[in-house]
């Protein structure tokens, strides 16, 4: 589980804009970008080749 302190400072490693955290699936999520990157034993993995690309569908679903 990633912290709201901790989130708060994190940005997408490719625009710097805002990420969100998807419990579900446990991946932070960059809207303006439409990747999902993975979070592996507590630890975000903010690598581009690591994302992967969000679904329109998904992308919608997102508030």
């Amino acid at each position: 589980m990633i912290d709201k302190k901790q989130l708060d400072i994190m940005a997408c490693p490719l625009c710097k804009s805002p990420l969100r955290y998807n419990n579900v699936q446990q991946e932070l999520i960059c809207k303006a970008d439409r990747l999902a990157f993975p979070i592996r034993d507590d630890i975000p993995v903010m690598l581009e080749d690591e994302a992967r690309r969000i679904s329109l569908e998904e992308y919608d679903a997102l508030k």
